[in-house]
């Protein structure tokens, strides 16, 4: 069945580029010309897990704490997910929602070493994107993970890393080719 559908894709493919080589009058330069068709089938996402943006996320509705959370997500080839635009946030809220039917506080890749030192994905990307409820993070001697899905808002707030939540994991997606 899995190589069925292998043939069906790059059948879809080459009649895609076909196409596209036949209407399109630039002159393209070899491995550059990856259309949004190319990009969205090439690329997948293990089973279990949900594909956005390049990155495929998977909800762990188990109670840990936030290292062991980490540890669950490196098991499974990831960490915890770190969250870099609004849209992307609210994605996973989504994932999450689709999935419990409410919006559980859940652990999020986002810490911080000690007291004034900058918050940090787990996985090591730029902490460019935040959505802090008002106030937050506080209690930095104390507080040093992150939760999203907090208040009626459903932002994030700093929380002691030993509490046990839910947590969503991310990895980024495998290509086909």
């Amino acid at each position: 069945m899995k190589l069925l559908m292998l043939c069906a894709l790059l059948c879809v493919l080459a009649l895609t580029r076909a196409a596209e080589k036949g209407t399109n009058k630039q002159v393209q330069q070899p491995d550059k010309d990856v259309s949004q068709l190319e990009n969205s089938f090439l690329w997948w996402c293990s089973s279990g897990w949900s594909k956005y943006g390049g990155r495929c996320f998977h909800f762990v509705p188990h109670r840990l704490t936030w290292a062991d959370a980490e540890k669950n997500c490196r098991s499974m080839g990831g960490h915890l997910a770190s969250l870099r635009n609004k849209e992307e946030y609210l994605w996973v809220q989504h994932l999450i929602h689709t999935q419990t039917n409410s919006y559980p506080a859940t652990w999020i890749g986002a810490s911080t070493l000690e007291k004034d030192t900058p918050w940090f994905w787990s996985d090591g990307t730029s902490f460019t994107f935040t959505f802090w409820c008002r106030g937050q993070p506080d209690f930095p001697e104390i507080q040093r993970c992150a939760q999203m899905n907090y208040s009626e808002i459903r932002c994030w707030d700093s929380v002691q890393c030993e509490g046990q939540r839910p947590s969503v994991c991310a990895k980024e997606s495998k290509f086909l080719g």
